[in-house]
């Protein structure tokens, strides 16, 4: 493959447009400029400010311009965040076209000049052209028409935003918080301390004001030796110390150890007690004879475990993720690793993983092999993936098996496999042996936070969770000091220690094996300040190691393929105040908590706006299959390119592996719709059930009602017709109105009536009852006084009509009552059915008046 690859790229500072001239015959004449003249010619407009976002604005633009990867024609913007390409034809944003500034490495003017048809030279100058190369693994290049100058403008603007001298002049502080408020990230690492303490408190910013975290449980507690970041700058404010460790051995020890890094706690098993620290390496020398008493008691302190009430000492790993020359290399600098003869009961253990610098050009020849086998190749020419054609040999083996070697020797499978599999080796030293582990590299801020992290991922199910996943970033990525602005390549506050130093950014430049053939780059200028050594992809290469845990235990992460990827670009996009600065205590100074938006909270936004079937989440999340810790076998630690993120620019079609996600996520929506649906119909025949059930209820009353007001009324019926007789025994009519009032008219034949009244039933004395043998007759008279009868006109009709009355208006009536009249009206109760019952024979009348007026009883048979 070397006879394949270009000429370096010759970077500096000369901006110039100088050309040399090389011969060729290629792939970039493919583009037929005369189509893009009108688009040239085009005014200037800003239609498209639509697409901009809150406080961004246009820098430069240019019309008719081509992005070559997929030889699409559109207008290119430079605005003070990013670079955005609109499609000419649909004015859309054109995502591969479209990137931050933050997220561009370096940026290269590049002319092709062909001199394969020399006699049309004149007619088809030279081509200028703009290569932008992405830290998201993206190689785009823009074609230029000569002589517009906009090319020049372009990449002017790009000089001047693309690497702002001040951190405040980040597009993050220019937009503000807006409604993506970023709360006090000291809050959320005491209450992550406070869970992993096992206490049930909640944080507050009273607290961290006032000191009052300082809580403990029997093995750890929280120190806040460096809450004025005094001991060291790049630790948070607070952190996990054994509890038998005074502050003032904390002081002493961090003077042993590189940038005052001490071995803290990350991570304690609620069961076992066995923990996971980290730090940086110790200075022991050359000889490696330096010795420090308060360092050994305090990694000692690492292995203590309370067991019935005693404590005792368990197994230490200490886990040095550098190569054994490494380490011992740095043994020369005053730095080094530990003699385990040092530490008791300890054992040290070299993963090597190599430094950031082998990480960065292992993930550029990574990014060169994707955009040369690709199918959306940067030089705009058919590549393997898209064509067979040449390139393939028609089946050429060595073809094949040269791009195949290509990728392994990039070495970045290989690299994430070395983290995956050392972290995994550190989880299950923790969670099957119950010993502690000690990780560390040089400075503690690389290596060990991504041994340290993904370590966590596999012990602790809450750290799957979205909740969980942001705690974990946010402590053992941010709040421990993982310099972002160097690895991201940012400016930093200006008077610290990690500060970026300026480097040429001459190097080979990214090309594809088919540029050689079809004609030569020559490089103008480049943007040196994006070439340093401090840049280093490896939170990125983090993330891909979580990519892989996902691909492995797709049931175990709440979260999705999606979600990293967006949150890697968030991160990279540095459009929030989040991964700003090297550690905690420059954001703080640099206000980014209240001058910056948060990306956790963007992030969430975005999920709520669909609720669980957004693409954040993971369709096939369950909690209760993974609820413990993760093991991942070493035949399964075979990294696999990452094809969401890694193919997604370069083989768009393919990198939709996601595609039979979303498919899954479409049919998971419609189950969820039609789930949503049957609830709703269960409900509402829940409801009509209920309905039916208070009818049936009513009816059930009202028949109740009915049948009750039914038997009222017979025996309201039985009862009037009872006392309309005894009425009418009386001798009196009685007459009942259309409106239901009673009129009774009175016989005017005394004689008539006595007959009757002799006729009416026998009355005993007062509450006297009169029995029938064969029927069940019961007859209560109430006597009413004489002077009580005379003065109604119920009484007036006893004296008229009356014939036991005397001529001195005296009754005959035993005891002195007048009841015969009184009792119809006043004091009658009856059983009227057997009062239909009751005869009274002819033979037995004249006995019973005698009777009666000779004042004897009445017996009636």
């Amino acid at each position: 493959m070397d006879a394949f690859r270009p000429p370096k790229s010759v970077s500096g500072g000369d901006t110039s447009d100088s050309i040399e001239r090389l011969d060729g015959d290629g792939s970039w004449d493919v583009l037929d400029w005369t189509k893009y003249d009108e688009l040239v010619r085009r005014p200037v407009s800003h239609v498209n400010l639509e697409f901009l976002l809150e406080a961004e604005r246009v820098i430069a633009e240019g019309h008719g311009v081509v992005l070559v990867n997929i030889d699409e024609a559109g207008t290119l913007f430079v605005t003070n965040f990013r670079l955005l390409f609109l499609s000419e034809g649909t004015r859309n944003i054109v995502p591969l076209g479209t990137i931050p500034l933050a997220t561009i490495e370096k940026f290269n003017k590049m002319v092709v000049k062909n001199q394969s048809a020399p006699r049309r030279s004149d007619r088809s100058p030279s081509l200028r052209l703009l290569q932008i190369i992405g830290k998201d693994m993206r190689i785009i290049v823009f074609g230029f028409r000569p002589r517009t100058k906009q090319r020049r403008a372009i990449f002017d603007a790009l000089l001047r935003c693309g690497k702002p001298a001040r951190v405040w002049d980040l597009y993050a502080f220019t937009c503000g918080p807006s409604k993506f408020s970023n709360p006090n990230s000291k809050v959320r690492l005491l209450n992550e301390y406070f869970r992993l303490l096992g206490k049930g408190h909640r944080a507050s910013e009273s607290m961290v004001e006032d000191g009052s975290f300082t809580l403990s449980n029997d093995l750890w507690r929280i120190s806040d030796t460096n809450s004025s970041y005094t001991m060291c700058p790049s630790y948070p404010f607070a952190f996990l110390v054994p509890k038998s460790i005074s502050d003032e051995e904390v002081i002493q020890a961090s003077t042993f150890r590189a940038r005052c890094r001490i071995p803290v706690v990350s991570w304690c098993h609620p069961g076992s007690g066995a923990v996971l620290a980290r730090s940086s390496q110790p200075l022991v020398g050359l000889m490696m004879n330096i010795r420090s008493n308060a360092d050994e008691k305090l990694v000692s302190a690492l292995c203590t475990q309370l067991v019935g009430g005693k404590y005792s000492r368990r197994k230490l790993y200490i886990a040095d993720a550098r190569p054994r020359k490494n380490a011992l290399a740095n043994g020369a600098m005053g730095g080094g690793s530990e003699s385990s003869s040092n530490y008791f009961q300890s054992e040290v253990v070299f993963f090597g993983i190599d430094n950031i610098h082998a990480m960065r050009d292992s993930f550029a020849r990574l990014r060169d092999y994707l955009d040369t086998h690709g199918a959306a190749s940067s030089d705009g020419m058919s590549s393997f993936l898209r064509h067979g054609g040449w390139t393939w040999g028609g089946g050429n083996l060595s073809s094949m098996s040269a791009s195949v070697s290509t990728l392994g020797d990039s070495g970045w499978l290989i690299h994430v496999q070395s983290v995956l599999a050392g972290s995994a080796w550190i989880a299950a030293r923790i969670a099957l042996e119950s010993a502690s582990v000690l990780v560390h590299c040089s400075d503690g801020w690389d290596r060990t936070s991504q041994l340290v992290s993904l370590a966590n991922l596999m012990l602790d199910p809450y750290y799957r969770t979205f909740a969980g996943f942001q705690a974990l970033v946010e402590k053992d990525w941010l709040a421990f000091g993982h310099p972002f602005s160097d690895r991201i390549g940012l400016p930093s506050v200006p008077g610290t220690s990690f500060d970026l130093t300026g480097q040429s950014s001459t190097g080979s430049l990214s090309s594809s094996p088919a540029r050689q053939s079809s004609g030569s780059f020559t490089p103008q200028a480049s943007n040196s300040s994006h070439a340093q050594n401090n840049y280093s992809p490896i939170f990125l290469q983090w993330v891909d190691c979580v990519s892989q845990l996902l691909r492995m235990y797709p049931f175990a992460f709440e979260f999705s393929s999606t979600f990293l990827v967006d949150f890697l670009d968030c991160v990279l996009s540095c459009r929030f105040g989040n991964f700003l600065c090297n550690s905690e205590k420059e954001r703080q100074q640099c206000g980014v908590y209240e001058a910056c938006g948060c990306l956790w909270a963007y992030l969430a936004d975005l999920r709520s706006s669909e609720g669980s079937s957004h693409a954040h989440y993971n369709l096939f999340y369950d909690p209760l299959k993974h609820n413990g810790t993760l093991y991942p076998p070493a035949a399964a630690l075979a990294p696999t390119l990452w094809p969401q993120f890694h193919l997604r620019w370069s083989c768009p079609s393919v990198s939709q592996a996601g595609e039979l996600e979303a498919e899954c996520r479409n049919m998971a929506i419609k189950f969820s719709e039609l789930q949503k649906a049957k609830e709703a119909a269960e409900m509402k025949a829940k409801e009509y059930s209920l309905a039916m059930e208070t009818l049936k209820a009513e009816l059930r009353n009202e028949k109740r009602l009915s049948s009750s007001a039914m038997n009222l009324a017979k025996r309201a019926s039985k009862e009037s017709a009872a006392i309309k007789r005894a009425i009418q025994s009386l001798g009196c009519r009685v007459n009942f109105t259309t409106n239901g009032d009673c009129i009774v008219d009175v016989e005017s034949k005394p004689t008539e009536t006595r007959e009757r009244f002799m006729q009416s039933p026998p009355i005993r004395e007062s509450d006297s009852t009169v029995h029938d043998d064969k029927s069940d007759l019961s007859v209560s008279i109430t006597v009413v006084s004489d002077d009580v009868v005379s003065n109604s006109p119920l009484g007036q009709v006893c004296e008229t009509l009356c014939p036991l009355r005397t001529r001195n208006g005296s009754c005959q009536w035993p005891n002195a009552g007048c009841a015969q009249l009184g009792s119809q009206f006043i004091g009658l109760k009856a059983n009227f059915d057997a009062f239909d019952h009751l005869s009274i024979y002819d033979r037995d009348f004249h006995s019973l008046v005698r009777s009666w007026l000779e004042g004897g009883s009445i017996k009636v048979h």
